[in-house]
């Protein structure tokens, strides 16, 4: 592949999606493809305030972990030659994408409503969200709300049917074709 791109350098990498997308996963592989630093935004904001993010969500509420998030997130979105992993609500807010300039590649993982709470159910992480009777329906109608949220990503990536290390590959291959990677 030629080093010679039609687009700007690209100094960040956004992996936007919903809960079970495989963003943290992916993010990491993705970052040690690259040799740059991996952040969760979930995991900083757990670190930062000592508690779980369905902690925060029990105590706090959703209103003040979205606030957390958003600081996070504008922080993060300075940094060079980082994989960020935003929150699956993270989108939402028309505000946090003014961070998201055009050397940064967003790219949302694609996953379908009845996958994301297969993987949900399977990593063992209590999720605030679908903590429902019925959590692949209220995963759909999650999903089907958030979907313009999440289509402003640059682009989008199918994640069902492929391991973290085959997505990784593909979204390197996207961000070298978009512009260099700086």
């Amino acid at each position: 592949m030629s080093d010679e791109s039609a687009g700007p350098p690209v100094r960040r990498i956004l992996l936007i999606g919903f809960m079970g997308s495989g963003k943290s996963t992916v993010g990491r592989e993705l970052a040690e493809r690259l040799g740059w630093v991996f952040e969760d935004f979930d995991e900083l904001i757990e670190t930062r305030v000592g508690v779980s993010v369905s902690e925060v969500f029990a105590v706090q509420g959703e209103a003040f972990f979205r606030d957390l998030e958003a600081e996070v997130g504008a922080e993060l979105l300075r940094r060079d030659r980082i994989v960020l992993a935003a929150g699956g609500g993270w989108p939402l807010r028309e505000s946090n994408w003014s961070s998201v300039d055009r050397a940064t590649l967003s790219v949302w993982l694609h996953v379908g409503a009845g996958e994301a709470v297969r993987r949900v159910a399977a990593d063992g992480r209590r999720r605030p969200l679908l903590a429902v009777a019925e959590p692949e329906a209220e995963a759909m109608v999650l999903l089907a709300s958030r979907r313009p949220a999440y289509e402003k990503a640059e682009v989008s990536v199918e994640t069902e049917g492929m391991d973290a290390a085959g997505v990784a590959h593909h979204i390197e291959s996207l961000a070298r074709r978009r512009g260099p990677l700086i």
